[in-house]
């Protein structure tokens, strides 16, 4: 997974529909489930507030925070939205994966502090969505609609059943 060349408002702008309902799920609940690469190349999970904010997906975090660093040294990331309590999953399953490049002028770390209301200091990262998913269940389908950058959004639907998924693009 290569420098993707986009940032949310680049998604946003070429798949407004799938971004506002990613967007959406993601601000039901403050707390997130954030995946990077270890030293050792083993996931951590943690987790991690969202930011939607300037147009963008911001990624903050305490100093030298594990995560951080993870990111620092790899910049490959998943981010699973809250499910939420019970087993409803309402609004589907939501994930955004990508490349999480760092901030340090601090004329944006500044802005971004002001509009969050985010004490300093703290590492700030911009994600560059690689991949945004959202799975669903509808009537007796499971529905995954995936985008990837220089894609239309696919949706590909799969039944209870021996027959083999459907899939078109927009």
């Amino acid at each position: 997974m290569g420098n993707t060349g986009y940032t949310w408002s680049a998604f946003a702008a070429a798949e407004p529909e799938l971004a506002g309902t990613v967007r959406e799920r993601f601000g039901r609940h403050t707390h997130h489930v954030l995946a990077t690469v270890r030293k050792d190349g083993s996931p951590r999970l943690t987790g991690l507030e969202v930011n939607f904010r300037l147009d963008e997906l911001w990624l903050a975090m305490m100093p030298n925070s594990r995560k951080a660093l993870d990111l620092r040294r790899d910049p490959r990331f998943s981010l699973l939205a809250n499910p939420g309590a019970g087993t409803d999953m309402d609004g589907g399953d939501v994930r955004i994966s990508g490349r999480a490049t760092e901030v340090t002028d601090p004329e944006t770390i500044d802005r971004f502090a002001a509009d969050a209301g985010a004490p300093l200091p703290f590492h700030l990262f911009l994600a560059e969505p690689a991949e945004v998913v959202r799975t669903t269940v509808e009537e007796d389908e499971l529905v995954i609609r995936t985008w990837s950058p220089g894609r239309p959004v696919r949706t590909i639907r799969r039944g209870n059943d021996d027959a083999p998924p459907t899939e078109n693009a927009r």
